[in-house]
């Protein structure tokens, strides 16, 4: 189990290395920045590691994006719930759609509604309710399609056997040293 977590935690890690690398790739959308690397990586976090490490990774990407000046507090609400709903739907439905959507949805409509409280309240912005939902909706589709293209391509690779391998060897060293019944 150990070695599953500190894949995972690795996997979590190169992720948001590999989002903070990639984020001077943005474009200007109307008072957001789109950010497509973000949101691929969202969705591979989610649909390889799970909803917490694809949130955490998410939290990591948008920390350091902060700190280097790349990017705004806005960050964090739309690429957190993004990840964590990619990752939760595709666990509970095991199918590439329904994580695409999670992110699609967790990052223009939950993410863009947060992010208008985050800018009214605690920024002093004046916003309309949906300001946000359009440029988070234009940012988290472009790296959805980039996601629909290299998730089949990691799973033909076999990515996702290299988390379930683990998990089946585990568990048939723990069922190894499980007394015997008599």
């Amino acid at each position: 189990m150990k070695q599953i977590t500190l894949k995972k935690l690795v996997m979590t890690a190169l992720l948001a290395a590999l989002a903070v690398v990639c984020s001077p790739l943005s474009i200007p959308v109307g008072i957001s920045k789109c950010f497509p690397a973000q949101h691929f990586v969202n969705i591979i976090g989610g649909v390889f590691l799970g909803p917490w490490y694809a949130m955490a990774a998410a939290f990591v990407t948008s920390l350091c994006r902060v700190l280097m000046g790349t990017g705004t507090i806005m960050a964090f609400p739309g690429s957190m719930i993004g990840a964590f709903l990619a990752g939760l739907l595709y666990r509970k439905l095991k199918k590439l759609p329904f994580a695409y959507a999670g992110e699609l949805f967790g990052t223009a409509v939950l993410g863009g509604l947060t992010a208008f409280v985050l800018a009214t309240q605690f920024m002093g912005k004046e916003a309309a309710l949906f300001t946000y939902v359009p440029p988070f909706f234009l940012s988290s589709l472009s790296g959805t399609v980039i996601a629909a293209i290299l998730i089949p391509a990691l799973k033909k690779a076999g990515v996702d056997r290299f988390f379930r391998e683990d998990a089946r060897q585990t568990q048939k060293s723990a069922g190894d040293t499980a007394p015997a019944k008599e």
